[in-house]
Protein backbone atom coordinates (compact mmCIF):
# COMPACT_ATOMS: atom_id res chain seq x y z
CA UNK A 1 0.00 0.00 0.00
CA UNK A 2 1.20 3.51 -0.81
CA UNK A 3 3.21 5.91 2.16
CA UNK A 4 3.37 9.05 -0.30
CA UNK A 5 -0.26 10.13 0.13
CA UNK A 6 -2.93 9.57 2.98
CA UNK A 7 -5.01 6.59 3.36
CA UNK A 8 -7.74 6.75 5.45
CA UNK A 9 -9.50 4.22 7.66
CA UNK A 10 -12.66 3.57 4.77
CA UNK A 11 -9.25 3.63 1.95
CA UNK A 12 -8.16 0.90 3.78
CA UNK A 13 -10.95 -1.06 4.10
CA UNK A 14 -11.54 -0.82 0.27
CA UNK A 15 -7.67 -1.56 -0.25
CA UNK A 16 -8.40 -4.91 2.61
CA UNK A 17 -11.38 -6.55 0.06
CA UNK A 18 -9.59 -6.55 -3.09
CA UNK A 19 -7.83 -9.45 -1.54
CA UNK A 20 -5.08 -10.67 -4.43
CA UNK A 21 -6.73 -8.63 -7.06
CA UNK A 22 -4.61 -5.24 -6.72
CA UNK A 23 -1.38 -6.95 -6.54
CA UNK A 24 -2.02 -9.18 -9.67
CA UNK A 25 -1.92 -6.01 -11.84
CA UNK A 26 1.45 -5.37 -10.45
CA UNK A 27 2.93 -8.92 -11.58
CA UNK A 28 1.11 -8.41 -15.09
CA UNK A 29 2.82 -9.46 -18.05
CA UNK A 30 2.10 -6.61 -19.89
CA UNK A 31 2.64 -4.64 -16.88
CA UNK A 32 6.17 -6.54 -16.21
CA UNK A 33 7.22 -6.02 -20.22
CA UNK A 34 6.06 -1.88 -20.00
CA UNK A 35 8.53 -1.76 -17.43
CA UNK A 36 11.61 -3.65 -19.11
CA UNK A 37 10.65 -2.48 -22.48
CA UNK A 38 10.25 -5.49 -23.93
CA UNK A 39 6.47 -4.51 -24.92
CA UNK A 40 5.47 -4.43 -28.31
CA UNK A 41 4.39 -1.45 -30.12
CA UNK A 42 1.06 -2.70 -31.30
CA UNK A 43 0.03 -4.04 -27.76
CA UNK A 44 0.88 -0.54 -26.19
CA UNK A 45 -1.40 0.86 -29.03
CA UNK A 46 -4.41 -1.39 -28.54
CA UNK A 47 -3.87 -0.23 -24.70
CA UNK A 48 -3.17 3.30 -25.18
CA UNK A 49 -6.14 3.81 -27.85
CA UNK A 50 -8.72 1.38 -25.20
CA UNK A 51 -7.38 3.79 -22.64
CA UNK A 52 -8.08 6.80 -24.42
CA UNK A 53 -11.55 5.64 -24.71
CA UNK A 54 -11.91 4.79 -21.20
CA UNK A 55 -11.37 7.91 -20.13
CA UNK A 56 -14.18 9.73 -21.65
CA UNK A 57 -16.16 7.62 -19.38
CA UNK A 58 -14.25 8.30 -16.15
CA UNK A 59 -14.63 12.41 -17.22
CA UNK A 60 -18.08 11.46 -17.80
CA UNK A 61 -18.23 9.68 -14.14
CA UNK A 62 -16.40 12.59 -12.01
CA UNK A 63 -18.85 14.90 -14.05
CA UNK A 64 -21.52 13.04 -12.79
CA UNK A 65 -20.43 12.89 -9.34
CA UNK A 66 -20.15 16.65 -9.75
CA UNK A 67 -23.52 16.74 -9.78
CA UNK A 68 -24.23 15.02 -6.85
CA UNK A 69 -21.86 16.68 -4.66
CA UNK A 70 -23.59 19.25 -2.41
CA UNK A 71 -20.61 21.00 -0.60
CA UNK A 72 -19.28 24.01 -3.85
CA UNK A 73 -15.39 22.83 -3.42
CA UNK A 74 -16.13 19.14 -4.03
CA UNK A 75 -18.74 20.42 -6.73
CA UNK A 76 -15.71 22.36 -8.29
CA UNK A 77 -13.17 19.03 -7.43
CA UNK A 78 -14.64 16.68 -9.48
CA UNK A 79 -15.71 19.33 -12.30
CA UNK A 80 -11.30 19.81 -12.44
CA UNK A 81 -11.11 15.68 -11.92
CA UNK A 82 -13.54 15.52 -15.08
CA UNK A 83 -10.98 18.16 -16.97
CA UNK A 84 -8.32 16.65 -15.96
CA UNK A 85 -9.00 12.92 -17.17
CA UNK A 86 -9.54 14.51 -20.80
CA UNK A 87 -6.78 17.32 -20.91
CA UNK A 88 -3.66 16.03 -19.02
CA UNK A 89 -3.49 12.67 -20.02
CA UNK A 90 -4.85 13.19 -23.68
CA UNK A 91 -1.38 14.82 -23.82
CA UNK A 92 0.34 11.51 -23.09
CA UNK A 93 -2.05 10.11 -25.82
CA UNK A 94 -1.08 12.50 -28.72
CA UNK A 95 2.25 11.76 -27.92
CA UNK A 96 2.14 7.85 -28.38
CA UNK A 97 -0.53 8.81 -31.41
CA UNK A 98 2.15 10.54 -33.25
CA UNK A 99 4.67 7.87 -32.33
CA UNK A 100 2.44 4.98 -33.33
CA UNK A 101 0.35 6.53 -36.07
CA UNK A 102 -2.72 7.02 -34.50
CA UNK A 103 -5.08 10.31 -34.16
CA UNK A 104 -8.23 11.31 -32.47
CA UNK A 105 -10.12 10.31 -35.53
CA UNK A 106 -8.28 6.84 -35.11
CA UNK A 107 -9.59 6.28 -31.55
CA UNK A 108 -13.20 7.56 -31.84
CA UNK A 109 -13.51 4.99 -34.38
CA UNK A 110 -12.54 2.04 -32.51
CA UNK A 111 -14.62 -0.72 -31.03
CA UNK A 112 -14.28 -1.19 -27.46
CA UNK A 113 -13.30 -4.08 -25.86
CA UNK A 114 -16.00 -6.44 -23.79
CA UNK A 115 -13.76 -5.36 -21.20
CA UNK A 116 -13.58 -1.59 -21.52
CA UNK A 117 -17.31 -1.55 -21.88
CA UNK A 118 -18.01 -3.33 -19.28
CA UNK A 119 -15.63 -1.20 -16.98
CA UNK A 120 -17.46 1.97 -18.30
CA UNK A 121 -20.68 0.91 -17.52
CA UNK A 122 -19.95 -0.11 -14.30
CA UNK A 123 -18.46 3.45 -13.23
CA UNK A 124 -21.48 5.46 -15.11
CA UNK A 125 -24.25 3.51 -13.96
CA UNK A 126 -22.85 3.99 -9.96
CA UNK A 127 -22.27 7.70 -10.49
CA UNK A 128 -25.90 7.79 -11.40
CA UNK A 129 -27.43 4.94 -9.35
CA UNK A 130 -25.12 4.62 -6.60
CA UNK A 131 -24.63 7.28 -3.57
CA UNK A 132 -21.61 9.69 -3.24
CA UNK A 133 -19.38 6.93 -1.81
CA UNK A 134 -20.95 4.25 -3.75
CA UNK A 135 -19.32 6.96 -6.58
CA UNK A 136 -16.25 7.67 -6.05
CA UNK A 137 -15.22 3.70 -4.85
CA UNK A 138 -15.97 2.96 -8.53
CA UNK A 139 -13.26 5.77 -9.84
CA UNK A 140 -10.87 5.69 -7.35
CA UNK A 141 -9.23 2.41 -8.28
CA UNK A 142 -8.09 3.58 -11.33
CA UNK A 143 -5.98 6.82 -10.51
CA UNK A 144 -4.85 5.03 -7.48
CA UNK A 145 -3.36 1.87 -8.80
CA UNK A 146 -2.04 3.70 -11.63
CA UNK A 147 -0.23 6.35 -9.30
CA UNK A 148 1.15 3.80 -7.15
CA UNK A 149 2.08 1.13 -9.70
CA UNK A 150 3.97 4.18 -11.27
CA UNK A 151 5.55 5.47 -7.98
CA UNK A 152 6.87 1.01 -7.45
CA UNK A 153 8.02 0.84 -11.22
CA UNK A 154 10.00 4.05 -10.59
CA UNK A 155 11.79 2.36 -6.99
CA UNK A 156 12.47 -0.59 -8.92
CA UNK A 157 14.18 0.76 -11.67
CA UNK A 158 15.67 3.50 -10.03
CA UNK A 159 15.87 5.48 -12.88
CA UNK A 160 13.85 5.93 -16.08
CA UNK A 161 16.24 6.63 -19.09
CA UNK A 162 14.95 8.70 -22.04
CA UNK A 163 15.61 6.22 -24.07
CA UNK A 164 13.25 3.39 -22.59
CA UNK A 165 10.47 2.89 -25.04
CA UNK A 166 7.71 3.58 -22.73
CA UNK A 167 9.58 6.63 -20.39
CA UNK A 168 7.08 9.06 -20.94
CA UNK A 169 4.05 6.84 -19.86
CA UNK A 170 6.48 5.50 -17.00
CA UNK A 171 7.33 9.33 -16.17
CA UNK A 172 4.02 10.14 -15.72
CA UNK A 173 2.72 7.99 -13.37
CA UNK A 174 5.77 7.99 -11.38
CA UNK A 175 5.04 11.75 -11.26
CA UNK A 176 4.73 12.77 -7.51
CA UNK A 177 3.11 15.39 -7.80
CA UNK A 178 -0.25 13.12 -8.62
CA UNK A 179 0.08 12.71 -4.59
CA UNK A 180 -2.01 15.84 -3.85
CA UNK A 181 -4.40 14.40 -6.24
CA UNK A 182 -5.25 11.39 -4.03
CA UNK A 183 -5.29 13.06 -1.01
CA UNK A 184 -7.80 15.02 -2.26
CA UNK A 185 -9.66 12.10 -3.53
CA UNK A 186 -9.57 9.26 -0.44
CA UNK A 187 -10.57 12.54 2.05
CA UNK A 188 -13.55 12.91 0.00
CA UNK A 189 -14.13 9.28 -0.53
CA UNK A 190 -13.84 9.07 3.68
CA UNK A 191 -16.04 11.86 4.20
CA UNK A 192 -18.86 10.42 1.91
CA UNK A 193 -18.36 6.72 4.22
CA UNK A 194 -18.81 8.70 7.22
CA UNK A 195 -22.21 9.84 6.33
CA UNK A 196 -23.58 6.71 4.95
CA UNK A 197 -25.01 3.51 6.74
CA UNK A 198 -23.51 0.13 7.16
CA UNK A 199 -25.38 -1.14 3.58
CA UNK A 200 -24.31 1.50 1.40
CA UNK A 201 -20.69 1.05 2.85
CA UNK A 202 -20.83 -2.34 1.68
CA UNK A 203 -22.14 -1.75 -1.56
CA UNK A 204 -19.37 0.70 -1.84
CA UNK A 205 -16.69 -1.80 -0.76
CA UNK A 206 -18.22 -3.80 -3.84
CA UNK A 207 -18.03 -1.53 -6.28
CA UNK A 208 -14.73 -0.62 -5.73
CA UNK A 209 -13.19 -4.09 -5.91
CA UNK A 210 -15.12 -4.61 -9.06
CA UNK A 211 -13.03 -1.90 -10.37
CA UNK A 212 -9.90 -3.11 -9.07
CA UNK A 213 -10.78 -6.18 -11.26
CA UNK A 214 -11.64 -4.40 -14.02
CA UNK A 215 -7.91 -2.81 -13.78
CA UNK A 216 -6.25 -6.10 -13.95
CA UNK A 217 -8.75 -6.80 -16.64
CA UNK A 218 -7.46 -3.50 -19.13
CA UNK A 219 -4.61 -4.73 -18.76
CA UNK A 220 -5.23 -8.31 -20.03
CA UNK A 221 -7.35 -7.12 -22.65
CA UNK A 222 -4.71 -5.34 -24.40
CA UNK A 223 -2.30 -8.36 -23.89
CA UNK A 224 -4.36 -11.34 -25.30
CA UNK A 225 -5.83 -8.64 -27.77
CA UNK A 226 -9.40 -9.44 -26.57
CA UNK A 227 -12.21 -9.25 -29.03
CA UNK A 228 -15.73 -9.88 -28.83
CA UNK A 229 -16.53 -13.70 -29.02
CA UNK A 230 -19.64 -13.11 -31.82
Amino acid sequence: MADHFTVPAFAKRCMDITGNSWGASFEHPFVIALADGSLKPEIFKFYQMQDARYLEAFSDACAIISTKAEDPVDKLWFVDAARMALVVESQLHAGYGAKLGYNSEDIAKIELTPSNRAYQNHMISTALRGSLVEAVAAIAPCPWLYIELGQHLLKKMGTIPDTHPYADWLKMYSDPGFNDYMNELLSRLQKYADRSDGETKNRALSDFHTSARYEWMFWDQAWTNQKWPA
